[in-house]
């Protein structure tokens, strides 16, 4: 039963991470010093992708559900076994991932210019939050 917990739990860690990847350049906007957890992220993700690094998540993932007596993730990995397929079309995949990118890109652009307006109104090099009342 431990293994496959840690396996499910895995594959929600998993979830989240590339939820964050797709949207933590957005979360940039509101909280600016997440951007420096969102780079890292991003940088794993499109190393995964393009030079064909295997994620640690994977692995254990993998793993655990061996180890529970459960078959273990395809050689293709996560993304095809969960996501290709089963959220979107096999045949998109490549169009998933320029989507990805550009989310990635628009929202990396978007934080830039908070910052540019940020430094312009008060010389500091990042945007100010404002304070609600109180």
């Amino acid at each position: 039963m431990g293994y496959r917990a840690l396996a499910e739990a895995t594959m929600v860690v998993h979830f989240a991470y590339l939820a964050f990847v797709v949207t933590g350049g957005f979360l940039a906007w509101r909280w600016p010093r997440t951007f420096w957890l969102h780079l890292p992220a991003t940088l794993w993700g499109f190393a995964t992708v393009t030079v064909g690094l295997v994620c640690p998540l994977t692995t254990v993932e993998d793993w655990a559900r061996q180890r529970a007596g459960q078959p273990g993730l395809p050689p293709s990995g996560f993304i095809e076994h969960y996501l290709a397929g089963v959220v979107y079309p096999q045949r998109y995949a490549d169009v998933v991932t320029w989507l990805v990118a550009a989310a990635v890109i628009i929202s990396w652009t978007g934080l830039l210019v908070l910052w540019r307006r940020g430094a312009r109104r008060d010389g500091s090099s990042a945007p100010t939050r404002r304070r609600s009342g109180g």
